[in-house]
């Protein structure tokens, strides 16, 4: 059983980004996004602030955010990356097969990965992450660089929007498409 205690705030910066975009999203009637609470268990609550200071995890959390984009089912994890090398243990096992699964039944899945260090938002397909999880399950490289990655998925910024993920999900549909 996993245990939580107080890490900080990682992630929530990008998390906050994210449900700012869903929010901008959802006024737009682009989408509809939902963030997915990861199910713990409270062991110690600090009684002057009522925070949770230790927790467990109740159950495997499948992705963070589930929804619909204009009719299609999507489905995505967000991570941050501080450096070039981004390690395939911030992945789990039980995340990438229910990804597989959500794609089985014509959904789309993809990583939103934040290179701190670059301040770039990168969509990561299933399929690409697929082909680095299988490559290490076959013996090879455990993580992937980011001169790996295909540029083309590198989400430009917007002025309106903070991370704009509906537009490489396009360019995921039409990569698809003409791989057909």
């Amino acid at each position: 059983m996993a245990t939580w205690n107080s890490r900080g705030l990682r992630g929530s910066t990008l998390e906050d980004l994210i449900n700012r975009t869903n929010e901008k999203y959802l006024e737009n009637g682009l989408a509809l996004m939902q963030k997915i609470p990861t199910p713990i268990t409270p062991i110690t609550i600090d009684k002057e602030t009522r925070q949770i200071t230790l927790a467990y995890f109740d159950q495997k959390s499948t992705v963070d955010y589930i929804g619909a984009v204009q009719g299609i089912p999507v489905c995505f994890d967000a991570k941050e990356c501080t450096k070039d090398t981004f390690a395939l243990q911030n992945i789990h096992e039980h995340q990438v097969e229910f990804m597989r699964l959500f794609e089985k039944q014509g959904g789309i899945a993809f990583f939103i990965i934040y290179y701190t260090h670059k301040e770039i938002f990168y969509y990561l397909p299933y399929e690409m992450l697929r082909f680095f999880w299988d490559r290490a399950k076959e013996g090879g490289r455990k993580s992937f660089r980011f001169e790996e990655l295909n540029p083309a998925y590198i989400m430009p910024r917007k002025n309106n929007v903070f991370v704009p993920y509906l537009d490489m999900i396009q360019r995921d549909l039409d990569d698809r498409e003409a791989d057909t």
